[in-house]
């Protein structure tokens, strides 16, 4: 499976926009809720007042940002529907003021050079037509000594752990995803994209190739998720 095309994407999740909170929290178990906390926990150092989240979806790790009490969190992504969604739930939580959801291609995004203190990411690298021109633009928009936080799903290195991932994802999440979003092809996407994508020190490599440094990978559950920091260096 080669890079995704960002029209396909973009129609793709168009698509499921209506059931994938459902779909992202049962077919996680609801630990994604964990895994965004762990992440945003990873800034709370950095006391990050300006923050951009890339591939926001429906707005859920901006959301979870309100914990930094930050100053103004911009979230971006390819999908007006779920955008639309996303900016529902932000009225619902009172937070309309401080995240503000934007329709933006993540190798093109919006903003000025030096902007942000810290840019996030939630399960969305893997859907970037061009992984690493998205993250050179999420290092163009970060302050220096600032920090890029991403989530991800991964394969599992442990073989035991890695044969019921595959079962899970090849069989069951495809089934439930048809079910309850009426879209096939939706969800056999992403076992195929993760299965495809670069995890661990490789795509800690392709955050150098975008300029961070230091970078730092992080299993989480038993490697299902991989957390990822990257720094943009002052000097």
């Amino acid at each position: 499976m080669g890079n995704p095309d960002k029209k396909e994407v973009e129609k793709m999740f168009d698509e499921i926009a209506g059931s994938y909170d459902l779909l992202n929290h049962l077919l996680s178990f609801n630990i994604d809720k964990h895994w965004r906390r762990k992440a945003i926990h990873a800034l709370k150092l950095h006391t990050p007042e300006l923050l951009l989240d890339v591939a926001t979806g429906t707005g859920d790790f901006a959301l979870e940002a309100l914990r930094l009490s930050p100053r103004k969190v911009y979230g971006v992504d390819l999908s007006a529907q779920m955008l639309e969604i996303g900016r529902r739930k932000i009225i619902r939580k009172n937070a309309a003021e401080i995240i503000e959801l934007m329709q933006a291609d993540s190798t093109r995004l919006p903003f000025e050079d030096h902007y942000f203190d810290a840019v996030t990411v939630g399960f969305g690298v893997r859907n970037f037509e061009d992984p690493v021109a998205g993250l050179r633009e999420m290092f163009r928009v970060l302050k220096p000594g600032g920090m890029a936080v991403i989530l991800e799903f991964t394969l599992p290195d442990a073989w035991i752990i890695r044969k019921i991932y595959r079962f899970y994802f090849h069989a069951v999440l495809p089934l439930l995803g048809r079910i309850i979003s009426r879209n096939l092809s939706a969800y056999k996407y992403l076992p195929e994209s993760v299965e495809a994508f670069e995890k661990g020190a490789g795509f800690l490599n392709l955050m150098k190739q975008a300029g961070f440094h230091p970078v730092v990978h992080q299993p989480l559950t038993f490697g299902i998720c991989g957390l990822y920091k990257g720094y943009k260096n002052q000097g």
